[in-house]
């Protein structure tokens, strides 16, 4: 994986998520946060792993975009798919 994050059709949109992401920590949300819950396996928000942009369920093993922002603040990121049941 390249780091990329990319639309259906190739184009390269990642400086586009990197700016979202430090919008997100740089705005406030994340200094205030310990934890957050983000969806998993997306190109921003997977906690652990993310899909590789080529829309073929390829997975890299790699948090997305604003996941590793706010890890980089101290914020604990998980997904969905790791809280308990209801």
């Amino acid at each position: 994986a390249d780091g990329t994050v990319r639309t259906a059709d190739g184009r390269d949109v990642t400086d586009a998520y990197r700016r979202g992401a430090e919008q997100l920590v740089a705005g406030g949300t994340a200094p205030a946060a310990t934890r957050a819950v983000l969806k998993a396996r997306s190109p921003s928000c997977g906690a652990r792993a993310r899909y590789d942009g080529s829309f073929t369920r390829t997975l890299v093993d790699e948090p997305g975009v604003a996941a590793a922002a706010l890890a980089a603040t101290g914020v604990e990121v998980c997904t969905e798919e790791d809280l308990p049941a209801p």
